[in-house]
């Protein structure tokens, strides 16, 4: 069993979430685990966020509450939540997230039983805009492995699987080793490319039982880039731009040429595996185009 004393801080980034973020704060708040620290990042919201925040802040000294001067960008104040935090262990939390009252204690028990561990998720439950509730368990053992090719191979086939099987960078993390992981550029899917360089960073453990929970709402690649403040072109070109980022990743990373190979031929499948039907398609019209202008 982990130690009671174990500093775990919580980072809730923030903007505009007066209607759901006291359900987060209190489900924080209600861990069985004494020593908690929450971090709230207010990226200067315009709505009731900041009172909320502030009234209960001023009746627990375990929270603590910063607002950005200005909104710095979504992506940043996740960020700049990691670097306020000072507990050992470190989770992100949505402000539309909750936890379970004993999620950060059963996963201290994980890092516990294995001090190899960089990362331990959940099973998690998402809710839709209509309110049904969905979830998928994840069964592989890939992320264990010491080989940190094993793992990326892993990330990237969870890339184009069942989403709600598992989301990493809604796990508990080792602050310290964690803050050494390039987070890397505001991209389209930049949350793929981070959870691939934590793969190549460690071993990740896994509890599979339901002890956190989101809300869940498809969003278009378009959307999604105007919502970060990324270009609208990156939304045709986000699957080439991101299999350019994990390449970079395996450059930088302490890696055999064996190792790299098999890591950049991951890559390569996994852009097959989202766009193979376009290639196929695209080779087919290339080469009708060659026949034809051969009998020409």
């Amino acid at each position: 069993m982990a130690r009671t004393d174990t500093l775990v801080s919580v980072g809730l980034p923030v903007y505009n979430g007066a209607d759901r973020v006291e359900k987060v704060i209190l489900s924080v708040l209600a861990q069985d685990h004494p020593a908690v620290e929450l971090v709230i990042c207010d990226n200067a919201s315009t709505d009731g966020t900041e009172e909320i925040c502030r009234a209960l802040a001023a009746g627990d000294d375990r929270i603590v509450y910063h607002r950005q001067p200005y909104n710095i960008g979504q992506i940043p104040n996740f960020t700049d939540a990691l670097h306020r935090a000072s507990g050992e262990f470190y989770r992100w939390a949505g402000d539309d997230n909750w936890l379970a009252p004993d999620y950060v204690s059963r996963c201290l028990d994980v890092f516990e039983a294995d001090e190899r561990l960089i990362l331990v998720t959940t099973q998690q439950s998402y809710t839709g805009p209509d309110g049904a509730t969905g979830t998928a368990a994840y069964t592989g053992t890939g992320y264990l492995s010491d080989d940190p090719v094993d793992r990326f191979e892993e990330a990237l086939r969870a890339f184009t699987g069942d989403p709600f099987a598992m989301d990493p960078l809604y796990g508990l993390m080792r602050r310290e080793q964690i803050m050494k992981v390039d987070r890397g550029r505001t991209l389209l899917r930049e949350d793929e490319i981070y959870a691939a360089r934590m793969a190549l960073a460690g071993p990740w453990g896994h509890v599979p039982e339901v002890l956190a929970g989101r809300n869940w709402e498809p969003q278009r690649l378009s959307d999604i880039a105007r919502k970060i403040g990324v270009p609208p072109w990156q939304a045709r070109f986000s699957t080439l731009i991101q299999c350019g980022e994990l390449l970079r990743a395996l450059d930088e990373a302490a890696l055999t040429p064996a190792q790299r190979r098999r890591g950049r031929a991951a890559v390569a499948a996994m852009y097959l595996r989202r766009h193979g039907g376009t290639a196929l398609r695209r080779g087919r019209r290339l080469a009708a185009m060659g026949s034809a202008l051969v009998r020409r």
